[in-house]
């Protein structure tokens, strides 16, 4: 059966705002593939999730050179979908992939940000993904080993060489991120983006006030790992799952991590957000919206209706002081800083 887009894809709730001070937009709502996209997902559930994503609104999938598992499938399965198809909408998406993670054996694919490195692995993801060119190329964790002028340089050669439009740059802590950004900026790369962990619960884009320096250096910032693995969902209100992501998979949430102190804040946060007329997920996402120097936050799903319930977060973004200064009550004794 031959998939047609939504033809009022964009007549909807999703809002679509610039990435900093540049001519580039992003859905306010990305959908990342970092879980539930790799070969061991059901290929069928993968086209179902990218196509209510862009029956949304949602025009930008998010991936790197390591997603999977194995590592590389993600982007393998996304250029399957794009080949058989996406391709008719190629130019009314944006693509992104990221390198920087260990990602080959031997010392030129190991963590890090050399130029060998970060060239040979952009050359792969675009081999699996099935494209001339990624929108956007990160690099994905800062390296204290590699020069920021090495890396800086490779992500400039990236976009000189065609294969990518924009850069940007993920997990910096702000004094890298303030060097690199000055590199990229003197090279006239247009770096348009950073990328970052953050939350009601993990305000680890607030350290050393690296959301005021995007802002003031006109740089986007989309954020990851919003709902906290799952617990600013309603997944964990009453427990713990037995076919919870903690219990099938705990490289990133760990069940012995998981305090009451920590359910006790969701729940009361849910209570919240119920007043609100939404979802705690939604909350949890409208929260991270409702300032406009954030361009995107991107979601995880592994349903499609997941992805309809995040984007139902636009329809409130707006936040009382009181009902702001709740959250931070709620959260104070367990939030990561």
């Amino acid at each position: 059966m031959i998939y047609l887009a939504n033809p009022a894809r964009y007549d909807g709730s999703m809002q679509y705002r610039y990435c900093g001070a540049s001519g580039l937009k992003l859905p306010a709502v990305s959908l990342g593939l970092w879980h539930n996209f790799g070969h061991i997902s059901s290929y069928e559930g993968i086209k179902q999730m990218l196509f209510t994503s862009f029956d949304l609104g949602i025009t930008h999938f998010d991936l790197a050179n390591n997603y999977g598992p194995p590592e590389g499938a993600a982007e393998e399965n996304l250029g399957r979908v794009l080949a058989n198809e996406l391709k008719p909408y190629r130019d009314e998406l944006l693509i992104s992939t990221k390198a920087g993670f260990k990602h080959w054996e031997g010392p030129y694919g190991a963590k890090g940000g050399s130029r060998k490195y970060l060239l040979a692995s952009l050359d792969k993801s675009l081999k699996r993904l099935g494209l001339d060119y990624v929108d956007i190329f990160y690099h994905h964790v800062q390296d204290s080993n590699t020069p920021v002028e090495e890396t800086a340089s490779a992500l400039d050669q990236a976009v000189r060489s065609g294969k990518a439009l924009y850069v940007g740059i993920s997990n910096y802590y702000t004094d890298r991120a303030r060097e690199i950004i000055k590199v990229l900026k003197e090279l006239r790369t247009p770096v348009v983006i950073d990328q970052n962990r953050y939350s009601i619960l993990d305000r680890n884009a607030e350290k050393d006030d690296l959301k005021g320096y995007l802002a003031q250096e006109g740089i986007g910032l989309i954020t990851y790992s919003p709902l906290a693995q799952g617990l600013l969902t309603d997944r964990y209100l009453r427990g713990i799952p037995e076919d919870s992501r903690v219990r099938m998979d705990d490289r990133f949430l760990k069940e012995q991590n998981i305090t009451e102190q920590q359910l006790e804040a969701s729940r009361s946060l849910a209570k919240l957000a119920a007043e609100r007329g939404q979802t705690l997920a939604q909350m949890a996402l409208s929260w991270i919206l409702k300032d406009e120097t954030t361009t995107s936050v991107l979601i995880g799903a592994s349903k499609p209706s997941q992805i309809a319930d995040c984007v139902g977060c636009l329809k409130n973004i707006t936040f009382t002081e009181q009902e702001l200064a709740k959250i931070d009550e709620i959260i104070a004794p367990v939030v990561r800083k």
